[in-house]
């Protein structure tokens, strides 16, 4: 089979940056998000640092409160309760993970879903449920954006998602349900996987697990996108095996350089979306 096409994140992300600052240009204020973080996870702080520089590039106002590990839920719960009251911050990004004595749940719960850029209050995750989204998490948003945008078709193909996350695997399967895909969502207890991967058209890896998907374990032609960010002596690898597909797929998506640029996008425009939303509930 010939080179498979490659879904370079970094140019779709740049077209959805041109519409963006097309829509900023029109609203009468500069949107403003707060980014959250508790502790000093090198991983997060990275996270947060190339959100900001976005942010500064675009000419939105990005800004970061720092709290040490020893935080308590409650205090951090009420730092959130103040920013959704603030009218200037129109999102909210709480990093994660947080430490292990948060609630996870009950802080993301605690945001505004009107700022939830994230994508991850109840409210907004009902709202995709019942097809009417309003906030998607980022990086199924992204890789929605990125199949679209390279004229990959998701409307009655099969997809199969590996992982079933809160912050990707769930939403993924739900946005594709949405879009009229076929979806099979599989994960650590599922059965017989490579029966499962060898039947999509489209696969979209989210284990976590280092170079897992290989070439046998998928069909001829498909599409396949790799969330996966992995540490392997000192390099990030996904959760494909690249050099093991790349001749038998139509397009892949590699890392770093596919979904990664279109998370951060696709928070951005979650981001110009909320500071619309609130214009107009005001």
């Amino acid at each position: 089979m010939s080179q498979p096409l490659i879904l370079e994140g970094k140019k779709v992300a740049e077209s959805v940056y041109q519409k963006l600052l097309l829509e900023v240009s029109l609203l009468s204020f500069v949107p403003r998000i707060v980014f959250v973080r508790v502790g000093e996870d090198p991983a997060s702080q990275a996270y947060v640092r190339s959100k900001e520089k976005r942010c500064l590039e675009l000419g939105l106002r990005g800004e970061t409160l720092v709290f040490p590990e020893s935080l308590s839920e409650d205090e951090l719960i009420a730092k959130i309760l103040v920013l959704n009251r603030e009218k200037d911050v129109n999102g909210i990004l709480v990093q994660l993970p947080l430490p292990k004595h948060i609630n996870k749940a009950k802080v993301l719960s605690s945001i505004d879903p009107m700022k939830d850029v994230d994508g991850l209050h109840p409210e907004n995750a009902g709202l995709l449920l019942q097809g009417k989204p309003r906030f998607v998490p980022c990086t199924p948003a992204g890789i929605v954006e990125m199949l679209n945008f390279y004229h990959i078709s998701i409307e009655g193909k099969r997809v199969v998602v590996l992982g079933r996350s809160e912050i990707v695997g769930r939403p993924m399967a739900q946005l594709l349900l949405n879009h009229n895909a076929t979806v099979t969502v599989c994960h650590s207890k599922t059965q017989n996987l490579s029966e499962e991967t060898q039947r999509a058209e489209i696969l979209i890896a989210a284990i976590g697990k280092p170079k897992f998907v290989k070439g046998e374990m998928l069909s001829s032609g498909a599409t396949v996108i790799d969330v996966g960010i992995n540490r392997v002596d000192g390099k990030i690898v996904g959760d494909v095996d690249f050099e093991s597909v790349k001749n038998k797929v139509s397009a892949i998506s590699p890392v770093p350089g596919g979904v990664g640029p279109m998370t951060i996008a696709m928070l951005m425009k979650n981001l110009s979306l909320a500071a619309i939303l609130q214009t107009k509930k005001s």
